[in-house]
Order: structure tokens, then sequence, then C-alpha cells
């Protein structure tokens, strides 16, 4: 019977014919006679994927720390994984110069390689999840009912579009808790890539009604009409070098720009609103705006993601979601 060495696999076994004399007083005058023979092709066990993924790692970071940052494990961890994947396949991956290692040429090819499989694996995977796994993308409330909502027919119209699960917040939540997000602000989230979509804007908008029934020659004329709360009122005037007599305003405040909207719409007053977001209110006639001038800024709208977000899925809707945008930033 075969016996297999240390470490090593069975694997098929190939028959080969062997020719053997006799031994003894009649060796010369008998006739030699053939023996069946199986030898054993012994097969290397190939590498666990684990361990290509940490070599692979190693040699992308020039560095076993930085690998072992990445993957989440000690360097001592991913020292012993090289260790162990050199002895497996026979090979010197790393040369071991001080501190430093510095992976072989051979070590450079496989790693390049090993990164391309790596990178069909993860693009395999996404294709997959794509069809089954719905992006979590939260909006402010008032941007995900006027802007958002209506484009996105258009979005799942183009090849690749993921379902989107659509959450209106305007929450800065923790990882875990969305795939993009679009908040309002300055842009000064930790830990969050940020892009710029487009300026906050607002102006004075009303009811055809109420316009019809208001003297408003001139812009300080707003101050004699009920004002929907709103905390850059005062910003508006003052940027008009206006100084109104104290301000009337409604006596309820609508948590939303959206409520604050239909409330316009209905005649309670005057709402201090976005001209971009609420374009077809304007467009429809169901609001009017009775001055041209328009506050802009300092906050965005902001297009916010993970920094180290990588599916495909996420970064073509934030692509797409950006490209929706450019206007604002030329």
């Amino acid at each position: 019977m075969l016996q297999l060495g240390h470490g090593e696999s069975p694997g098929l076994a190939r028959p080969i014919f062997r020719t053997r004399r006799p031994v003894g007083h009649n060796a010369q005058s008998s006739p030699p006679h053939v023996e069946l023979c199986l030898i054993s092709i012994v097969q290397r066990r190939p590498p666990s994927l684990e361990s290509l993924r940490v070599f692979e790692a190693c040699v992308r970071n020039a560095s076993f720390t930085r690998a072992a940052a990445e993957l989440g494990v000690t360097p001592s961890a991913v020292s012993l994984r090289i260790r162990d994947l050199e002895a497996d396949m026979g090979v010197t991956l790393f040369v071991r110069a001080g501190p430093r290692v510095i992976a072989t040429d051979a070590g450079r090819v496989m790693a390049g390689r090993i990164g391309d499989a790596l990178g069909r694996m993860r693009a395999a995977v996404d294709t997959c999840a794509r069809t089954t796994q719905a992006l979590r993308l939260s909006a402010p409330p008032s941007f995900a009912a006027r802007w958002l909502s209506p484009r996105l027919a258009a979005y799942h119209a183009l090849p690749g579009a993921v379902p989107i699960r659509l959450e209106a917040t305007a929450e800065v939540r923790g990882r875990g808790a969305f795939d993009l997000a679009i908040r309002t602000g300055l842009g000064d989230w930790a830990d969050l890539e940020t892009v710029r979509l487009m300026p906050v804007d607002a102006a004075p908008m009303l009811s055809p009604a109420l316009r019809a029934g208001a003297s408003l020659d001139r812009p300080e004329q707003l101050a004699d009409l009920p004002l929907l709360p709103h905390d850059d009122w005062q910003r508006w005037f003052a940027e008009g070098n206006l100084s109104p007599p104290a301000l009337q305003f409604a006596a309820i405040d609508y948590p939303t720009h959206d409520l604050d909207a239909l409330a316009a719409v209905d005649g309670a007053g005057v709402a201090l609103l976005s001209p971009t977001l609420f374009a077809s209110l304007l467009e429809q006639g169901a609001l009017v705006q009775p001055f041209a001038r328009t506050i802009v800024g300092p906050a965005w709208h902001y297009l916010v993601l993970h920094r180290d977000e990588a599916r495909a899925a996420v970064l073509q809707l934030a692509d797409w979601i950006t490209a929706q945008t450019d206007s604002f930033r030329r």
C-alpha cells in the first residue's frame, strides 16, 4: 500500500507496468514476468481563498500592517498567513529587508491575477444582489417629494438600474442605516464622502387668490400678510435692504417645507420656499412668486455616501443623481 507523506493529499492513481525477473536458481532460465503497479499521483492542495485575499492585500498595500488594518485582523495573523502560504506553495513570495517586506517578481504577478479574480467575484456578487436587494436611499422629506421622486422613473428606465427603498428623513444616521443619502447643510459630516448637488434657495410664494386680494407693489408690503414661519425671513428682507415693520407670522409652524407649500396653496399665508424644489407648483399656477429676489446658500443639498463605498450599484446611482444637478455646479 502506498504511504502518503505528511501534508500530502491522495490524488488520482495511474497504472504502470514493471518488468521483474525471478530470483533463484532458475532465474536465468525462467522468463521475466510483468507486474501491474498503481502509482499514486499526489496533488498539491490549493491555497484557501482567504489566504489569497490576504496575500493580494499585502502586495497591493506594500505592507503587512496596512493590509491587516484593511482586513480588520492583526499584523501577526497576516504574517502567519503569508508564512503558511509560502510553505504550502513552496515559493518565496516576499523578500524580507529588516522591517520591510518586498514582493518578489513571481509574487507581484500572482497578486495582480488574484486581484483581477477578486474583482470579478465582487462584480458577480453585485450583479446577483442587484436583482434582489433594494438600495436604501434617504433624503429630506421635501427634497424627496418635490425633486427626487419625480425623477426616479427616469433612473429605473436605465439599463442596470436597481430597486430603491426611499426613506424621507433629514437625520444623518450612522453606518448601516443607509446606502446613499441626500442631506442639507455645510457638508461637514465626519467619515462621509460628500458631493455638492445644488444650493439651498428660497423666495416668497403665495396662492393666486391671496395675491389678488393684496397690494404687493413693493417687497416690504409682504409684511402686511401672514407669513408662514421660516428662519430666513429676516435675511430675505435684509438682503433687499428693506426694513419692514414687525413681521406677523401665521399661528402654525409646519415641520416641513412641503407642508408650508400646501398651506400656502390653501391661502394660509406667504411661504418662503425653494423655487428649485417647488418649480412645478409655480408652473401649474398653484403658487405665484411675486418678487424675483431669491436668497441662495450658504447651505447646499449634498449627496452623502460612505468613504469606502465600492459597490457598483451604489456608485452608479450616485453618478446618476450627480449628473442630474450638473447645471447647479457650473
